[in-house]
């Protein structure tokens, strides 16, 4: 393993092995990958690189044996210093024939006529590449059908390793300690666009490597959503602040935020912040291996509804790895059984009328024994940062 790796090669193989168990149950002969986070899973392979939409990238798992890597040219040199030894590369891009030949022959080298081929086409996945070239593809592998094996990653990665598992404390941990700071950015004057991009500083300071994800809020006694770009008007007195992050460290997120009561704080937002945080502690409490995912919902959901004025709606959290988000998903419909490994948030959201809510969130591992926190535990009530109105 070269100096881009994270983890040693033991680990990526270790990862192979147990997906490939799993295909051999699916009658597999190999599996085709065209994504990011799938090619820093079995490979090692890390790059900004996938940025840019113009190239295709395949990576594939045979039934035995280390992964082929089908890659532009120009990802040779660092697919060469991961664990990876059979490497077959085009001059990308190339608009006539833009690998599609290459993963062809490469793939009649793997696989028989008969054979099926595995490819992701389920929830939450993607085919990163063009889909007349995936049209093409098919027919250059006549009797050789394709099985859906988005159920077989979602298990496999769903499980994380004590690496992985080490990996992802350590982005929380990356997040805490900038969370720790903000009351050294959140000052008189600022706006909230201003705010993203100090505490973005702030992680990238305590040593995220960059950060994918950033959203937030600053209103009058709580916001109305969570997605929406940070605006240019100064944070006031009486505004609620909210901070989520999905920043990445090693390839590995963290995705969990924090709430500042600025100037003074409302009973309403004050009370709905401790019921948030009493509902991440009930759910923490009650996650154990042999629990469903559904299960989990609906304790956080009943505790919830007493207290809102409105239905429960939407996920109250969801898997979290190598993406920002991964199954499953923390809803009713959602039958998954938790098993040691499994990293999740705990998402729990509050409507307090008049269109405003709170949101507070936890990263958590499934253990033998129960649940661990992996983010720094956040406060029962909303800290209050005081300034003069």
């Amino acid at each position: 393993m070269g100096e881009t790796a994270v983890f040693g090669a033991g680990e990526y193989e270790a990862r192979c092995r147990r997906t490939q168990e799993a295909m051999a149950g699916e009658g597999l002969a190999a599996m085709l990958l065209t994504s990011e986070p799938d090619f820093q899973y079995f490979a090692g392979f890390f790059t900004r690189f996938w940025e840019s939409p113009t190239r295709p990238w395949f990576l594939i798992l045979p039934a035995t044996g280390a992964p082929v890597a089908v890659i532009p040219g120009i990802g040779t040199p660092l697919m060469s210093r991961t664990w990876i030894e059979d490497i077959r590369s085009w001059d990308a891009p190339d608009y006539d024939d833009d690998g599609v030949s290459l993963l062809a022959d490469t793939l009649r080298e793997l696989t028989r006529p008969g054979d099926r081929l595995g490819v992701p086409m389920g929830r939450e996945t993607s085919l990163r590449m063009p889909l007349a070239d995936w049209e093409r593809l098919c027919d250059l592998l006549p009797k050789r059908t394709r099985h859906d094996v988005s159920g077989v990653l979602r298990e496999v990665q769903g499980q994380k390793s004590s690496a992985e598992i080490a990996a992802i404390r350590r982005t929380c941990q990356i997040a805490g300690r900038a969370f720790d700071r903000v009351p050294e950015i959140l000052r008189p004057e600022v706006t909230l666009a201003e705010l993203f991009r100090r505490f973005q500083t702030l992680l990238l300071e305590e040593g995220a490597d960059w950060v994918r994800y950033l959203a937030g809020a600053a209103e009058q006694s709580g916001y109305a959503d969570v997605i929406s770009p940070a605006h240019h008007r100064p944070i006031v007195a009486g505004d609620v602040v909210m901070l989520d992050t999905g920043a990445v460290r090693d390839g590995y997120f963290c995705d969990y935020d924090r709430n500042w009561a600025i100037g003074t704080v409302t009973p309403q937002v004050q009370e709905a912040h401790q019921i948030l945080f009493e509902t991440t502690e009930t759910a923490f409490d009650a996650a154990r291996p042999g629990l469903r995912v559904c299960d989990l919902y609906h304790i956080m959901e009943t505790k919830l509804s007493r207290h809102s004025p409105a239905p429960i709606s939407g996920r109250l959290g969801h898997g979290l790895g190598i993406r920002l988000t991964e199954p499953p998903s923390l809803i009713a419909a959602d039958t998954t059984e938790l098993v040691p490994g499994m990293v999740l948030t705990l998402e729990p959201s509050l409507t307090m009328g008049s269109g405003k809510m709170l949101v507070h969130e936890e990263n958590i591992v499934i253990t033998e024994e129960g649940a661990d926190w992996l983010s720094p535990r956040g406060p029962r009530e909303i800290p209050v940062l005081e300034w003069a109105r």
